[in-house]
């Protein structure tokens, strides 16, 4: 069975059930992360005791935000448009990733998953195969230098890549622009106080590469097919993890039906139980056997 049958199979109330959204939890949610980062930037900014293990939990808890901005453009976190936009936009500038921009790409992987030659994830060469490329993934660093191209490129000129609709290119254009405008004030401020630097930039730096982890096992090694079922992976993992990363390591249940919230992925990975194709116990098990088939 692959998922579309899944999804025709599923009784229409429990299918329209599980799409409604709502903005309290992902209210309470985002309180609880935006405290988590509040709390970790006084920790490293008063110096308290262990304060430079609180930088590397600082930078994953911001590059999680990753997480949410890609659930906002599903428009799926909040019932309200404004603040599934606003959120969005506010956790791309603190991770680099244009909200608008990234729509659009992240909409084109949704439709085209895994497959070669379509899929903007595969042609973004996201995927190492050696184990050079492997280091130079986890490390961050093509990231961080790629997306700063990417937002420079931008406010250059109207976004002209394929899957970027032709009335949104002006609006990628100024979201790249007033981005680099606030990316200034950011540098202009490290002349006055390092307070940002300590909190926000070098935490990030950090963290990147444990997101980077997380992110390889959503489709490495999985099947360039178009049945969901075989070419996303869910991953079982602690509560602390699903809480950072809003739930998507049911990212079989995700993919399957994009319309679902965070919060309601468990009940549809429940109601899933015996069609995955790709699973794995923990994090640490994906990425022992990804880095053992390295060349």
């Amino acid at each position: 069975m692959d998922h579309r049958t899944f999804i025709k199979l599923l009784p229409r109330d429990v299918l329209r059930r599980l799409r409604e959204t709502e903005d309290k939890p992902g209210l309470v949610h985002l309180a609880g992360h935006a405290g988590l980062i509040a709390f970790l930037g006084t920790w490293i900014w008063q110096g308290w005791p262990l304060w430079w293990v609180a930088l590397v939990m600082q930078g994953v808890a911001i590059c999680f935000l990753f997480t949410l901005e890609h659930e906002a453009t599903h428009k799926t976190p909040f019932a309200s448009a404004w603040l599934n936009e606003w959120v969005g936009r506010g956790a791309g500038f603190l991770i680099l990733l244009p909200f608008e921009w990234f729509r659009h790409f992240h909409l084109a992987h949704h439709k085209y998953t895994n497959i070669p030659g379509k899929d903007p994830e595969l042609l973004a060469g996201a995927k190492p195969e050696t184990r050079w490329q492997y280091v130079k993934y986890v490390s961050g660093v093509g990231y961080w230098t790629s997306m700063a191209r990417q937002i420079v490129r931008n406010a250059y000129e109207p976004a002209d890549d394929d899957y970027v609709p032709s009335g949104k290119r002006l609006q990628i254009q100024l979201e790249a622009l007033i981005q680099l405008i606030l990316y200034g004030v950011v540098a202009v401020s490290l002349f006055f106080t390092p307070f940002l630097l300590w909190v926000w930039l070098i935490p990030v730096l950090l963290g990147q590469p444990f997101l980077r982890l997380y992110l390889l096992a959503e489709h490495g090694r999985c099947a360039f097919v178009a049945n969901m079922f075989e070419n996303t992976r869910t991953t079982y993992t602690n509560r602390i993890v699903r809480f950072l990363a809003w739930n998507m390591p049911y990212h079989v249940e995700h993919h399957s039906l994009p319309q679902v919230p965070f919060h309601k992925l468990p009940e549809l990975h429940h109601l899933m139980q015996g069609s995955h194709k790709a699973l794995s116990n923990s994090y640490s098990e994906f990425t022992a056997e990804f880095v053992s088939d390295l060349r």
